[in-house]
C-alpha cells in the first residue's frame, strides 16, 4: 500500500480514522440502551434459525438419499455454497444504502419474509435445485437483514463504548449461533424437513420483536428525505453513492486484505463438518468424559450435540464449540482488545486462526481438533466484532448501514472463493468417499459395481465388502493419503491475509501520524 494513496483519502469530520478512547467495561455496558439489547435479541433469533441449517448443510447435501438427505457430490455442494456466499455477501453492498434511505425496520421486516420462504423451499423441495433455491432465498434475506440490524446498532451506540458494544453484540448473537447447531443435531435425526420447518418458525419470532422496535435517528433520516424530495439536497443514485465510497483506498484495501481470512473462516463451517464426520473419532471425547458406555444424560446429549444414543459427538457439536466460546467469553476478549489498536487485534486473531488450520490438518485426534476449534474461536473474537466497530467508526453518520454492508464484501470475496474451492480441496485431498471407492477397486470390485454404489455410501460399502472394522479402515485410509493438505492450503491463504492485515495497520498508523 503506497503512501502516495494517503493523499487521496478524504474523511469528513464524521469519520473516525483513529481509534476512539473507550470507556471502562462497566461504564460501557451501563451506557447501552434498550434499542441495543433489542437488536441483539433479533440477531440472536436470526442466527439460531440460520445456523440450524448452515451447520448441517454439508451433511444434508452429501449424506446418502437412503438417510433422507440429497446424496450430492462434494462438487455439487460446492456450487451451492459458492452461490449462497456470493448472493449473501454482495447484496448488502446495496441493501445497506437502501436501509439508510427507506428505514431499518422496513428492510428487517422484508428480510424476515424472504428468509421464511427459503426455509420452506428447502423443506418442500428436497433436491439439488430445491436446496439451491432455498439457499439463494436465505442468502437474499440475510443480505438484507444484516445492514438494517447493524446500522441500527451503529446509530444507537456511542463511539466511546463501541468496542464493548460490538463485542457484547457478537457474544449475545452467538447464543443463537450456539443453539442453532444443537437444534440441527436433534431435529435432523428425526427428519431433515422437520429441521427446516422449525427454523422457519424460529425466524418468525422476529415479527414480535419488531412490534417494539424504534429506529434510532429516524427523525434525521426523514428530514434528509424531505430535503431530497424538495430539491434542497441532491442525492446521488444509490449505486453511484456506494461506488464513490468503495473507491476510497481506506475501504478497498480493507476489502482485499481481509478476504483471505474469510476464506479460512468459512472453511470451518463448510468443510470441517465433513472432515469430522470422515476422520475424527469423537467417541474418544465421550469415553474420556463419561466412560466407555457413553452417557444417558439428556442435558449432556442435548448441549454437547451428541447422537441420541449418547456415544459420540456429532460434527455440528464439535464445530459448535466455536459459538459456545464466543457466547461465554466474547465480552472479556472485547474488554482485553479495547486496549489495543483495532488492526493489531485483528492481526493477532488472524495468526491464531492460521495455527488452528495447521492443527486440524496435522492431527487426527478428536481432542486436538477440539482445541483447534477453540483457538480459532479466540482468533475470530479478536477479528469479527472489530470489523463492525472499525467500519462504523470510519463511516459518515448517514451512511452507517451502507458501510456496515461493505463489511460483507471481503466476506463475499473470501466465502465466494471458499464456497467452491474449499469443498474442491477437500474432495481432492481428503474425501473419504473417494478414497473408499479407490480401495474398493483395489480390493477387486468392478468399475460397474462401484458406479452402482449410491453417492455417499462408498465407505459403508467398503466395510461390507471387506468385512473389516470401520475404525480400522478409517485409520488405514487416513495413513494412506495426505488428508491434511487441504487444511494446509487453507492455512496458507489465511497467512497471506494476516500479513496483509499487518501492513494495512501500519499504513493506517502512518496516515494518522501525517494527519496529526
Amino acid at each position: 500500500m503506497s503512501e502516495n494513496n494517503s493523499s487521496t483519502i478524504e474523511l469528513s469530520d464524521e469519520n473516525q480514522l483513529a481509534d476512539t478512547k473507550q470507556l471502562g467495561m462497566i461504564a460501557a455496558i451501563v451506557s447501552l440502551g434498550y434499542v441495543f439489547w433489542l437488536v441483539c435479541g433479533m440477531e440472536m433469533v436470526e442466527r439460531l434459525a440460520y445456523y440450524g441449517v448452515k451447520a448441517s448443510a454439508a451433511l444434508y447435501a452429501t449424506s446418502p438419499v437412503s438417510e433422507g438427505a440429497l446424496g450430492l457430490t462434494i462438487t455439487d455442494y460446492g456450487l451451492i455454497t459458492m452461490t449462497w456466499a456470493l448472493v449473501q455477501t454482495f447484496i448488502p453492498v446495496f441493501s445497506g444504502g437502501v436501509s439508510d434511505r427507506i428505514g431499518y425496520k422496513e428492510t428487517i421486516f422484508a428480510s424476515t419474509i424472504i428468509k421464511i420462504a427459503g426455509y420452506l423451499c428447502m423443506a418442500f423441495f428436497p433436491s439439488f435445485w430445491g436446496f439451491m433455491c432455498g439457499a439463494v432465498l436465505l442468502a437474499t434475506g440475510t443480505g438484507i437483514f444484516k445492514p438494517g440490524i447493524q446500522g441500527t446498532l451503529g446509530n444507537a451506540v456511542k463511539k466511546e463504548s463501541g468496542s464493548m458494544a460490538w463485542g457484547i453484540f457478537y457474544q449475545v448473537v452467538n447464543i443463537g449461533g450456539f443453539l442453532g447447531p444443537i437444534v440441527a443435531v436433534h431435529f435432523r435425526q428425526l427428519s431433515w424437513d422437520s429441521l427446516f420447518f422449525v427454523c422457519a418458525g424460529i425466524i418468525s419470532l422476529n415479527f414480535l420483536l419488531l412490534l417494539t422496535y424504534k429506529e434510532p435517528g429516524k427523525e434525521e433520516r426523514l428530514k434528509l428525505k424531505e430535503k431530497v424530495e424538495s430539491g434542497e439536497i441532491k442525492q446521488q443514485h444509490l449505486w453511484k453513492d456506494a461506488w464513490s465510497e468503495l473507491r476510497k483506498p481506506i475501504v478497498y484495501w480493507y476489502m482485499l486484505v481481509f478476504a483471505g481470512f474469510w476464506f479460512m473462516f468459512n472453511a470451518l463451517f463448510d468443510v470441517l463438518p465433513l472432515h469430522v464426520k470422515d476422520w475424527v473419532d469423537t467417541s474418544v471425547i465421550v469415553t474420556d468424559l463419561f466412560g466407555a458406555g457413553g452417557t444417558d444424560s439428556s442435558f449432556a446429549r442435548f448441549f454437547l450435540g451428541m447422537n441420541h444414543e449418547g456415544t459420540r459427538i456429532e460434527p455440528e457439536g464439535i464445530v459448535n464449540l466455536n459459538a459456545a466460546m464466543i457466547m461465554l467469553t466474547c465480552f472479556l476478549v472485547a474488554a482485553w482488545t479495547a486496549h489495543y489498536r483495532i488492526t493489531t487485534a485483528m492481526f493477532a486473531g488472524a495468526v491464531a486462526s492460521v495455527v488452528s488450520m495447521i492443527l486440524i490438518g496435522g492431527f487426527e485426534s478428536a481432542w486436538i481438533v477440539l482445541f483447534a476449534v477453540a483457538l480459532f474461536s479466540l482468533g475470530e473474537m479478536m477479528i469479527s466484532p472489530k470489523k463492525n466497530e472499525y467500519m462504523s467508526n470510519i463511516a459518515p453518520k448517514n451512511k452507517r448501514a451502507m458501510y456496515l454492508g461493505f463489511v460483507m464484501l471481503p466476506q463475499g470475496i473470501g466465502w465466494g472463493l471458499e464456497g467452491y474451492f474449499g469443498p474442491w480441496l477437500y474432495n481432492e485431498f481428503a474425501s473419504k468417499e473417494n478414497f473408499a471407492r479407490q480401495m474398493l477397486a483395489d480390493k477387486g470390485m468392478t468399475a460397474d459395481q462401484i458406479t452402482a454404489v449410491p453417492q455417499g455410501e462408498g465407505f459403508s460399502k467398503l466395510v461390507e465388502f471387506t468385512g473389516e472394522n470401520a475404525q480400522a479402515l478409517t485409520s488405514q485410509l487416513y495413513a494412506m493419503h495426505n488428508v491434511g493438505n487441504a487444511w494446509y492450503v487453507i492455512g496458507v491463504i489465511g497467512a497471506v491475509s494476516a500479513v496483509g492485515i499487518l501492513l494495512y495497520g501500519k499504513w493506517l498508523f502512518r496516515m494518522e501520524m501525517n494527519k496529526g
